[in-house]
């Protein structure tokens, strides 16, 4: 007896596109997918995300998602907003927007908030403390438009923020995009929230 599909998107930024990992079963959204199948998902992987992408332009990669028929969405965005100085109000509200969308379609969404760049190599000592709380502001302001739009919010950033400021190796060749690595341990601290997500995606259809 086959199993339905579980058709799972990714949507976002070139994190979620995999930028910087050596191998596509490296890229994240590979990663993810490949933890769903070992839980017992026949996973349907679509990768969406656009690499440059900022929170303005979720709103065409959910349009491309949603004659897909997906039952989960992971959506990595803000790396972009930040680097480009997007005010975190008006770029939230763009998350907000795409989430609130993919919700209405009957699609379960995941969001990972943006990264702390203050790790980022060529980020100058002095502006770190800067940079860092540019982007916690972007993330509480994230984190409150996902929730408030029926999302579930990953918040990976401090165990991941840690990995990337302690071990230079995170950091692929150019360094901004994650390394191999890198990709690993973001992966390793996010699929517990795609996996939660998933099996109550699941057991309430399986109530149902």
């Amino acid at each position: 007896m086959s199993r339905t599909p579980f058709r799972f998107v990714v949507l976002g930024d070139s994190i979620a596109h995999g930028t910087g990992a050596r191998r596509v079963e490296d890229t994240l959204g590979r990663l993810v997918a490949t933890a769903l199948t070992a839980e017992g998902f026949d996973v349907d992987l679509h990768v969406l995300a656009v690499p440059g992408a900022q929170s303005a332009q979720l709103a065409a990669q959910v349009r491309r998602a949603e004659p897909l028929g997906a039952d989960l969405a992971l959506i990595v965005i803000g790396a972009n907003d930040l680097a480009r100085f997007v005010p975190p109000d008006t770029a939230a509200a763009f998350l907000g927007a795409a989430v609130s969308a993919l919700r209405a379609g009957g699609i379960d969404v995941v969001v990972v908030p943006a990264p702390d760049m203050s790790s980022v190599p060529f980020v100058p000592p002095a502006f770190r403390a800067a940079v860092q709380a540019a982007c916690h502001l972007l993330q509480q302001r994230q984190a409150g438009v996902v929730e408030a739009a029926g999302g579930r919010v990953a918040d990976i950033g401090d165990l991941v923020g840690r990995a990337f400021a302690a071990d230079p190796a995170m950091f692929s060749g150019d360094r901004f995009h994650p390394s191999t690595a890198g990709y690993a341990r973001i992966a390793e601290a996010l699929i517990p929230h795609v996996v939660q997500a998933a099996v109550a995606r699941r057991d309430g259809e399986t109530a149902a």
